[in-house]
């Protein structure tokens, strides 16, 4: 994956590549491979997973047909970090 660098501004570049790596699973993936997980916990984690899609995909489903528009949530503001 190649992500370019335009007029030096690295911090735009840093934020692509960030939203890059999370759209592909990077993060999610490292995050599950932090620690081991038993084989009947990932079991049950996918099955828990799939429920969870399959229950969305339905309730997209439902208010597309009753023609209901989802409302997005405005983005929290950030706590700016105590000073030590």
């Amino acid at each position: 994956m190649q992500i370019q660098v335009r007029d030096n501004n690295v911090d735009q570049a840093l934020r692509f590549l960030k939203k890059k790596l999370q759209q592909e699973g990077v993060f999610r993936e490292m995050r599950l491979r932090e620690h081991y997980e038993k084989p009947s916990e990932k079991r049950a984690r996918e099955k828990a997973e799939g429920i969870r899609r399959t229950r969305k995909l339905a309730q997209k489903k439902l208010n597309k047909e009753l023609g209901i528009v989802s409302i997005k949530k405005p983005k929290q503001a950030t706590r700016p970090k105590p000073s030590v």
